[in-house]
């Protein structure tokens, strides 16, 4: 029996996946767990394994193709079958809206229009674009699985923009002073591509900040312990994991203790309802290429300091060669970025939702500090904590992130 390649809905909020590249060519031989393709979602590149073992045939989809979830896009067959045809699309999971019937009054489009989206469906991610664009679903024509209207058919209609607005009349112009002239413009180069990661990542840090109310609470640390626990864990961790230990794996390990004991800070909102998760899993913000991506260490708060620096290192790599993983990139319950290595002394940072808090790490420095009634010079770094006010208040965060600056003051006697 044939089986399917879709294109896979590696998140619930994703519609579309851009295929990359195949691994196999038409007519090659597959085995089961091999890797079969890549795809580009908002936040990684990621390789997709075969799930049955066939000869790859009835390709559909070509390399730079965006692809909706849940689309066959070639067929795993035996020697001598064919592929099937006028085959639906596979369900995905995501809950779909109905779009509303057009007014009785609206004339039916003429055979030469698009025909109407009416009946079609469309996702809760496109109706909210439309609402907040002026975009009217029932003149759209939706590009998803049978019909469905799609974020991208949404902003496809906001940028096409309407007809022009007919000129005023000579009598209405001439009661009225003439405009001032506008502006001249000023010279630009040609705009700057933006890959599909770098899209959709603007697209989501945008609807975080405007949609959930951030409030930041901030500390100071003395990393003088931090500073002597990472030289001593260094030659230990290298001759047991082959990984040399980091600032960030201990503040990794310190963060995941004080989720275990805040479950709502490693609580998520969905759905107009708070959850509070059963696994703390700490994502570390990664820089590549034109984006940001967060890969995610599962039970932080049950591995040691060298289990969580082997990930960390495998996860950075994988990252860099745009080779993460669909479990590298989901499930996290909080995250951490790290400007430190670029010496930022301090910054704010948005939430990944459905997360309840991310933290900002600025740089180790020498700093002049108050100690004992007397003036001297430490080494210190910034501590800055984003939360989601539904979900914690300003009293839970602050002692959450007093919890984890106590952990890295006394760093040297929980590490393992």
């Amino acid at each position: 029996m044939a089986i399917s390649v879709v294109m896979p809905a590696l998140e619930m909020a994703q519609e579309t996946g851009k295929l990359v590249s195949w691994k196999k060519k038409a007519g090659e031989q597959v085995k089961k767990g091999e890797m079969l393709l890549e795809v580009e979602t908002d936040k990684a590149v990621v390789e997709i394994e075969a799930q049955g073992d066939g000869i790859l045939g009835g390709v559909t989809a070509k390399e730079g193709d965006v692809v909706p979830v849940g689309q066959t896009i070639a067929w795993l067959l035996k020697p001598g079958e064919q592929p099937p045809a006028n085959v639906a699309a596979a369900q995905t999971g995501r809950k779909m809206d109905s779009a509303p019937a057009a007014a009785a009054a609206v004339a039916a489009p003429a055979a030469s229009e698009p025909v109407s989206a009416v009946g079609a469906k469309i996702s809760p991610k496109a109706r909210r674009l439309a609402r907040e664009h002026g975009v009217d679903i029932a003149t759209l024509r939706g590009s998803g699985p049978g019909g469905e209207i799609l974020a991208e058919d949404i902003m496809k209609a906001a940028g096409g923009g309407g007809a022009p607005a007919a000129p005023p009349s000579t009598s209405a112009s001439a009661a009225r002073p003439s405009a001032p002239a506008p502006a001249a413009a000023v010279p630009s180069g040609p705009p700057e591509a933006v890959s599909s990661i770098g899209r959709i990542m603007a697209e989501r840090t945008t609807q975080s900040w405007t949609t959930v109310p951030h409030f930041f609470v901030t500390r100071e640390v003395d990393a003088t312990a931090l500073n002597a626990t990472r030289e001593r864990w260094i030659p230990i961790v290298e001759k047991s994991h082959g990984v040399k230990v980091t600032h960030t794996d201990l503040i990794v390990a310190a963060v995941a203790r004080a989720l275990h004991v805040h479950p709502r800070m490693n609580g998520s909102w969905a759905n107009d309802k708070i959850t509070l998760n059963s696994h703390v899993n700490v994502a570390l913000a990664m820089a590549v290429e034109n984006a940001v991506v967060t890969a995610v260490i599962r039970d932080t708060d049950r591995i040691g300091l060298g289990d969580i620096a082997k990930q960390r290192k495998e996860l950075a790599e994988r990252a860099r060669a745009n080779r993460l993983q669909p479990a590298d990139i989901t499930g996290a319950t909080f995250t951490i970025s790290n400007l430190g290595m670029f010496n930022v002394d301090a910054f704010t940072a948005i939430i990944v939702p459905p997360q309840a808090g991310i933290l900002a790490v600025g740089a180790i420095a020498d700093r002049a500090v108050a100690a004992n009634g007397m003036i001297g010079v430490r080494p210190t770094l910034n501590l800055t904590l984003s939360s989601d006010h539904r979900v914690v208040d300003g009293a839970r965060a602050a002692a959450f992130l007093n919890d984890v600056v106590l952990s890295l003051n006394e760093v040297e006697k929980w590490a393992r």
